[in-house]
């Protein structure tokens, strides 16, 4: 099976209708994210990369068309006219790691429609989970305030392939490693792994347990210290320690417990031992609040492993993201059902220092200082540019955090910035509206005037 069936069943219904109308004439799409989740001043724009090898590959094949046929319970004959489809489109996108806000397009596709169509759910999926992961995993490193953060949530990600993406959007927002090995490898990133309690209750007990690690390991390690009692495991971690001299680069692990009082227990036992040299990790169920809450207080912790609340994106595991068509051979159209109206037209966002973000459409002129977000990066269905690294990411969310005012970047009750609409966009919407209503007032099928675009950015205000 392809990535191509990866696909809601009414993609392919809609594409098969198209085809026999014989709409293929270009059509643009917009992927944005209708609202900010509670407790988020920003979002990370990631799943960019997956999304395009995706749209380079794609094209309907055999096998494809007939399990199409078998989930519609037709013959594969009528599938046929999907057959060779392949994507040959345009894609405009904001590259992975930008700061991106309610109704800013993370990604446009322009292509014939059945294709542009049949695309849309392999597209949310991708942008949707990468982007909420890279979110909250930015807030964890804000959290931190300087301190490594390390990823540990393979474990219970929903399926290895997300634990692969986890680790690849730590790394991007600014993790100093992760546990996964395959993903250390794949990407280039630093591995970084401890012990189980499973080792230390193998052993007679902890001073075998952490002997026997240190000679199989001859560099750093670090013990996990609170199977039993965590202060007398911290005591004999620092006795062997201090006997091997095996002090700097090695670490304690804390992974249960109250990590404030226990890490300030620890570390007096180790400054007592003349380890002071020794690092202090924590775990076991963090996030950015508790790791907030924990640098807030002044814990002496060194590095914190952040899993499973982090690699689910456990506070805010969705996006109410959308793909809308936005225009259709030429013609802007909208959508006026209430509660989710959306923009015409093909889109362009612009950054500009120290102000909100304006909205614009693709062919405006950028305000004063302003840069483009949107990029070209795919052409008649191929890349225009080469595939991303995660450290360019990495850079281009450095830069923009550090733009972004201070309210927002909280952890606790951040204030979003929310962009602006350009005054032409503004009066475009108003027009296609108005052009609507005029087609189909007699039926009394759209939304009241007022209907907001999306409770982020207000048809009637905010303009630039």
């Amino acid at each position: 099976m392809s990535d191509v069936t990866t696909t809601d069943l009414y993609e392919v219904t809609m594409a098969m209708s198209y085809l026999r109308e014989d709409m293929r004439a270009p059509a643009s799409f917009s992927l944005f994210v209708r609202d900010l989740p509670s407790g988020r001043g920003f979002l990370v724009a990631a799943g960019l990369e997956s999304a395009l090898d995706f749209l380079g590959h794609f094209r309907v094949g055999r096998e494809d068309i007939e399990e199409f046929a078998d989930a519609l319970h037709r013959p594969v004959r009528d599938l046929e006219p999907l057959l060779g489809l392949s994507f040959e489109g345009e894609v405009r996108a904001v590259p992975e790691g930008h700061v991106v806000f309610a109704g800013e397009p993370l990604l446009e596709v322009t292509a014939p429609l059945p294709q542009a169509q049949l695309v849309e759910t392999y597209l949310l999926n991708q942008l949707c989970h990468q982007t909420a992961v890279a979110s909250k995993a930015a807030r964890c490193v804000l959290a931190a305030a300087g301190g490594p953060v390390v990823d540990f949530s393979l474990r219970r990600t929903h399926g290895p392939w997300a634990g692969l993406q986890a680790a690849r959007l730590g790394a991007l927002v600014g993790f100093a490693g992760t546990s996964n090995v395959a993903a250390a490898v794949a990407l280039g990133i630093p591995a970084s792994g401890t012990m189980a309690h499973s080792y230390i209750e193998a052993f007679p007990g902890e001073e075998e347990a952490f002997r026997a690690f240190a000679h199989a390991h001859p560099g750093p390690v670090t013990f996990l210290v609170d199977t039993y009692d965590t202060e007398e495991g911290v005591r004999i971690a620092a006795r062997v320690l201090a006997e091997l001299r095996r002090g700097p680069g090695c670490a304690i692990r804390l992974d249960s417990g109250d990590l404030d009082e226990l890490s300030r227990r620890s570390r007096a036992i180790l400054d007592a031992a003349g380890l002071t040299g020794v690092r202090i990790v924590a775990s076991g169920g963090l996030d950015e609040y508790g790791v907030d809450r924990l640098v807030r207080t002044g814990a002496p912790i060194d590095v914190y492993a952040v899993g499973t609340k982090v690699g689910v994106a456990a506070d805010a595991p969705y996006l109410d993201a959308a793909y809308k068509l936005v225009e259709y051979d030429g013609h802007p159209v909208m959508k006026l059902s209430s509660a989710k109206v959306t923009a015409p037209g093909r889109k362009q966002v612009f950054r500009r220092p120290g102000q909100p973000d304006v909205i614009a459409l693709a062919g405006e002129e950028p305000p004063e200082a302003a840069q483009p977000l949107l990029r070209t990066v795919m052409r008649d269905g191929r890349r225009t540019w080469s595939p991303d690294h995660w450290q360019d990411a990495r850079k281009r969310l450095r830069e923009d955090l550090a733009a972004l005012p201070g309210p927002a970047l909280r952890i606790e009750d951040p204030e979003p910035v929310p962009p602006v609409w350009s005054k032409a966009l503004t009066r475009l919407t108003a027009s296609v509206r108005t052009d609507i209503e005029a087609r189909l007032r007699p039926e009394g099928r759209v939304a009241p005037s007022g209907t907001p675009i999306s409770r982020s950015v207000p048809l009637s205000a905010r303009t630039h």
